[in-house]
């Protein structure tokens, strides 16, 4: 880099990475340039909370610290922008090292990265969030001054210094710095704006409506004043005035604003916010107009140190199952908003949680790229998990009736974490409520003890004499669950059934498998033996001797071959004369069912068909079949006894009408 000298004046250079960089940020489309006044104001506050730092490290030090603020003055008529803070300031070598270079990341990676963003903009792919990932990535948001304007002229002087520095650019390649020996301590970026509107619709950042919007939106909850002048008409003049003297009419008055509140909540002690206030925070992050259910603070302090307020809500979503819905935290450092809906911070089956997150040890702007990489924002991540779950739960123990309102509008979704989240997933398993067989019994007589439904552990506590593992029963509805009569034995033994009706509910008991040692088996697959479980209250009746039914079972399996598999005798059935089961690890029809409707190709697969022995039925099918297996209207009645069982359980029969038309027939 050789210096060109014009009096007091030097002209340098740019890297060449800053001279790619410029051009991509120069002559690409951006669709929110907003992001240049986020990043110059955070730079301010920086400065700021330096300048404060310093002073309390260096009495001699010399400065004001009374009035720590940041001034935006925008001029219209000149189309110009300046940003302008009293904190640490720069020095002259600080300037060329931290503004008129990228020393610190002029690397390999730099410049494959920059390489990549050429890529993206020459074919017109993604090339602002290409652009906008390198500010977060390598800390050169300064440069996005150059999407908003002709010329950006810098004026600094660090504190404890006679002299400041300007340090002037178009972004065409090269920058001026000189000595500027009056300049105010503090830093001030004044930005030539370039026209508002055209083909990048630039906003007006000269006017103030624009300046307040931004400030609003991005830098609110900035610990420093954000102030600005305005201008509003004069009041009317009051008392006697002269006839005709109309010296005061149109006149103005100038006042100075603060724009950002300064309110950040998730800083002050809990005891000093009240419940509006965050009800109306909780509004403001969500987009949403209920009262939030719970309010969650939380603070860490050590290896990582942030802050959390988060919130769960009372309404459901309107997009909450959408693909397309968004779903995160809002992510801010030291109180600088970096993005929406921070998907790195929370998991998927915690989408309908709000809040912000605070982080004191990240970069600003950092790329989602890098948050999915990062230590700390997965122990974050991790933390905040428990403490949602921890929460929840205690609204379970201590407001069942709230707690019941708030599974019914998210349960579906935290059990997608049964699947996803290993580590979370004793947690979810104490939260997650199920209805059950007992519920529905204690409800049907007046009861109210379970009322908010059973978790796993509060079942395995209730498990029947001799019962080693956790029944369940998946289905459409809870109406459908428990008239099926795959439960008939095991409400005959007072075995009580967990009943499973959200679509997640086929999935998550294959993922999680068994709950302290104690497997979950489903009452619609496999063999069932109960003997020894429970005590079955059930009219006794002398066990059929199987080999009776064997001519029968092999009939039918070969007359039933094109819709079942297999036909045997069942020990699941006290009441009805059929049913259908499956495989130990078939899928339920349910599952097929969604697996289908989401565009997979499932193969048709054969179930099992169950009959009761004792069933007055199924009794004079045998007697029928032994004593006439060519009977007229054999085959008949087992196609009813099939399509029966398959409408026992809700599925769907592959021909109704034909079905219809045989039970109309048979009347």
């Amino acid at each position: 880099m050789s210096p060109q000298t014009s009096g007091a004046a030097e002209t340098r250079e740019f890297q060449a990475e800053t001279r790619q960089l410029l051009d991509l940020m120069i002559h690409s489309i951006y669709s929110n340039p907003d992001t240049f006044l986020r990043e110059v104001i955070s730079n301010s506050s920086d400065a700021l909370d330096k300048l404060r730092l310093a002073a309390l490290q260096d009495s001699t030090l010399g400065v004001d610290t009374s009035d720590l603020h940041i001034e935006l003055i925008p001029d219209e008529q000149a189309r110009t922008l300046t940003i302008r803070d009293n904190g640490i300031g720069m020095s002259r070598d600080e300037v060329v090292d931290l503004i008129g270079t990228l020393a610190k990341s002029g690397t390999g990676q730099m410049r494959e990265a920059l390489a990549a963003a050429r890529a993206a903009q020459e074919s017109g792919e993604a090339s602002e969030q290409v652009t906008a990932d390198l500010i977060g990535q390598f800390g050169i948001g300064f440069y996005s001054t150059f999407m908003v304007a002709d010329t950006v002229t810098l004026v600094t002087r660090k504190a404890g210094e006679a002299a400041g520095t300007r340090w002037i650019s178009g972004g065409e390649g090269t920058y001026t710095i000189e000595e500027v020996p009056d300049a105010p301590q503090g830093t001030s970026v004044i930005l030539q704006l370039k026209p508002a509107g055209g083909d990048a619709a630039l906003p007006d950042y000269a006017a103030e409506s624009t300046l307040r919007r931004v400030v609003r939106t991005y830098s609110d909850f900035i610990a420093w004043p954000i102030r600005t002048e305005v201008e509003r008409p004069a009041p009317e003049p009051t008392g006697d005035s002269d006839e005709g003297d109309d010296s005061s009419a149109g006149s103005t008055l100038t006042e100075t604003v603060t724009l950002n509140s300064q309110k950040a909540l998730w800083t002050r002690p809990r005891s000093e916010v009240t419940d509006e206030e965050y009800a109306e925070f909780y509004r403001h992050v969500s987009h949403a107009w209920d009262e939030p259910l719970e309010t969650i603070t939380l603070k860490a302090e050590g290896t990582f140190e942030y802050q959390a307020l988060l919130f769960l809500p009372t309404q459901v979503p309107f997009d909450l199952f959408s693909q397309d819905s968004k779903r995160g935290v809002q992510l801010y450092v030291r109180r600088v908003f970096i993005m929406d809906d921070c998907e790195e911070l929370v998991p998927p089956f915690l989408r309908f949680v709000k809040g912000i997150v605070d982080a004191q040890d990240l970069s600003l702007n950092v790329s989602r790229e890098i948050l999915q990489q990062d230590r700390q924002i997965r122990a974050i991540r991790k933390r905040l998990v428990k403490r949602v779950l921890q929460t929840i739960e205690q609204i379970r123990n201590d407001r069942p009736q709230e707690f019941r309102a708030f599974w019914t509008n998210f349960g579906a979704v935290l059990k997608e974490g049964l699947i996803s989240d290993v580590d979370a997933r004793d947690q979810l398993l104490a939260v997650s409520t199920f209805a059950s067989t007992r519920a529905a019994s204690e409800e049907a007589s007046g009861g109210d003890d379970d009322e908010v439904g059973t978790t796993i552990a509060e079942y395995i506590s209730r498990m029947a004499d001799g019962q080693e593992e956790i029944y369940y029963l998946t289905g459409t509805s809870r109406a459908a669950v428990e008239n099926s009569p795959h439960l008939e034995a095991f409400r005959a033994r007072g075995v009580e059934v967990l009943v499973l009706t959200d679509p997640v509910d086929e999935v998550w008991v294959d993922a999680v498998g068994e709950v302290d040692g104690r497997r979950l088996r489903s009452v619609a697959k496999g063999d069932v033996d109960l003997s020894g479980i429970g005590s079955d209250t059930a009219e006794k009746k002398d066990e059929a001797d199987s080999a009776e039914f064997t001519g029968l079972l092999e009939w039918l399996g070969e007359e039933l071959s094109d819709e079942v598999k297999q036909v045997r005798l069942s020990q699941r059935l006290t009441e009805s004369a059929a049913c259908m089961v499956g495989d130990e690890f078939d899928m339920t029809p349910q599952l097929e069912a969604m697996y289908r409707a989401s565009g997979m190709e499932m193969p048709v697969s054969k179930r099992i068909l169950e009959l009761n022995p004792s069933h007055p039925l199924v009794e004079r099918l045998r007697t029928q079949y032994a004593e006439d297996p060519s009977a007229p209207g054999l085959a008949d009645t087992a196609r009813l006894l099939s399509g029966a069982a398959v409408l026992a359980e809700g599925g769907t029969l592959t021909d109704p009408a034909a079905f219809a038309k045989l039970l109309v027939d048979r009347i």
